[in-house]
């Protein structure tokens, strides 16, 4: 039986002219001309001024929160319905994470969570668009305004993610993506950060490549981080950016079939809410009854078909655990599961899938 995985790379276009132009040159780590084009390429994409790409979605996390200027005796507000990345990074800058809840329908941030857990030692929020769907980012925004805090937006899971029109990533003071492997694009590793203030974004630069000094040659005046991207990498991002738009429109039409697919069931699909775009980075059902979720991965395994379940919360993870009472992140982190979703399944696959599934029920 064909194993169908929950992703993999649409790697066509110009992928293989562009990797071997990087190879013919010589230019394969962290200069080239691929560097410059793939950052331009995407910050037109998202309708950015500007975008510094990095080594991969994490230390871009990272790298926005140091250039500015988060640190220890700060709080950062964060959803605890995450990937574990967004926690990390703030516990690395030595700030605190302030773990609030998730909305049920379209499984991101609660604004109002979020105003109840602000402080007089809170510097930031930061928003998550997660598996695709985008935040309330006109709640967010004007929260973060009146209460004079800083806004990080994490959209590693959220390219060609879009709020009234606008793309995530370019409503906060800086913003960052990722573009593993599993990625709606990808550069295999690799990220991006984005900032409103050109001083943030030329510190970001700084930052990522050792401080060195813009005016002396070999000169470092900052405790820094080697956070480059490769060129290699940069070339495959080009190719991707290139594909995005087609990539983009057969995973909303595999969305889609998925939810034409598996009407009737104990179930939901994760839906656009709003006047908002859905990406499907991760095309997910969230079931009725927790208790049958990890029943109906493993039937799904049994028939070649690869799962994920949903993240479960950060409160409740070891290192970071904190004593909160957030049932909603609790409550869909039991119930969800990412089904297959890469651009190039057929009809024959996705059916399948949706017939595991309608067997599983039956």
């Amino acid at each position: 039986m064909e194993r169908i995985p929950v992703y993999q790379p649409r790697l066509t276009g110009n992928i293989q002219r562009y990797v071997n132009e990087c190879l013919s040159s010589g230019w394969i780590s962290s200069r080239g001309e691929f560097i410059s084009r793939f950052e331009n390429a995407f910050a037109e994409y998202v309708g950015a001024s500007a975008a510094a790409s990095v080594s991969n979605g994490t230390v871009a996390l990272h790298l926005v929160l140091e250039a500015l200027g988060i640190g220890p005796g700060d709080e950062v507000i964060v959803p605890s319905f995450t990937y574990i990345a967004s926690v990390n990074t703030i516990l690395q800058t030595g700030a605190t994470p302030v773990f609030v809840d998730s909305l049920e329908e379209t499984l991101q941030v609660d604004p109002q969570s979020i105003a109840a857990a602000i402080t007089p030692r809170t510097k930031a929020v930061m928003v998550v668009h997660l598996y695709g769907h985008p935040c309330d980012m006109d709640a967010v925004t004007r929260l973060c305004e009146e209460h004079r805090l800083l806004l990080v937006e994490d959209c590693a899971e959220a390219f060609g993610t879009r709020w009234k029109g606008r793309h995530v990533g370019t409503f906060g003071d800086a913003a960052t993506f990722s573009f593993f492997g599993n990625k709606t694009i990808t550069t295999g590793e690799g990220g991006m950060v984005l900032a409103r203030d050109d001083s943030v974004m030329e510190r970001c630069r700084r930052l990522k490549s050792q401080g060195v000094s813009p005016v002396r040659e070999y000169w470092h005046d900052m405790l820094a981080f080697n956070y480059r991207m490769t060129n290699i990498q940069a070339a495959i991002g080009l190719s991707q950016i290139e594909m995005a738009a087609e990539i983009l429109r057969d995973k909303l039409q595999l969305a889609q079939r998925y939810r034409d697919g598996l009407q009737g069931l104990p179930l939901r699909t994760h839906d656009p809410v709003g006047d908002v775009t859905h990406s499907y980075w991760m095309c997910s059902v969230i079931l009725d009854d927790p208790k049958e979720r990890d029943s109906l991965r493993q039937r799904l395994a049994e028939n070649g078909i690869e799962t994920r379940p949903f993240f479960p919360p950060a409160h409740l993870m070891p290192h970071c655990r904190a004593e909160v009472d957030l049932p909603v992140a609790e409550n869909i982190g039991s119930r969800g599961i990412n089904l297959p979703s890469f651009p190039d399944l057929v009809e024959e696959q996705i059916s399948r899938i949706c017939d595991a599934i309608k067997s599983f029920y039956r």
